[in-house]
């Protein structure tokens, strides 16, 4: 359990300094204004990758994934149908833990909320 909530205090950590950094980079300057944007767009793609890999995970396009095996396969009816069944499923494929990149988009994305209440106070 410890290991969780590490990942996700390093996982924060490394989104935060990663925010700094760009702002450095992009704008020579550390503003709140910045720091608000940048928070967006990288709690955004965090948030939207681990709901995609979770999508991907519950099996959603297991089918989908299996009717295109099954049309594009070359081989002969019987043995196609054989090796189409060997093949493991997309969720099966994908086996990430989504839990920490939910938690720490979730905290990015709170504290760029609360950066945002702090700027139009």
């Amino acid at each position: 359990m410890r290991k969780g909530y590490q990942k996700i205090f390093y996982g924060f950590l490394s989104s935060q300094l990663l925010v700094l950094v760009i702002s450095l980079i992009y704008h020579n300057d550390i503003s709140l204004l910045n720091y608000i944007n940048i928070s967006f767009y990288i709690s955004s793609i965090l948030l939207f990758t681990s709901l995609l890999v979770f999508t991907v995970n519950s099996g959603f396009f297991d089918a989908m994934s299996y009717s295109f095996r099954s049309v594009f396969s070359s081989a002969e009816n019987g043995e196609k149908k054989r090796k189409i069944e060997e093949m493991t499923p997309l969720s099966e494929m994908i086996a990430i833990d989504t839990n920490p990149l939910i938690a720490v988009g979730l905290f990015d994305f709170i504290l760029m909320l609360a950066g945002l209440f702090i700027y139009y106070q």
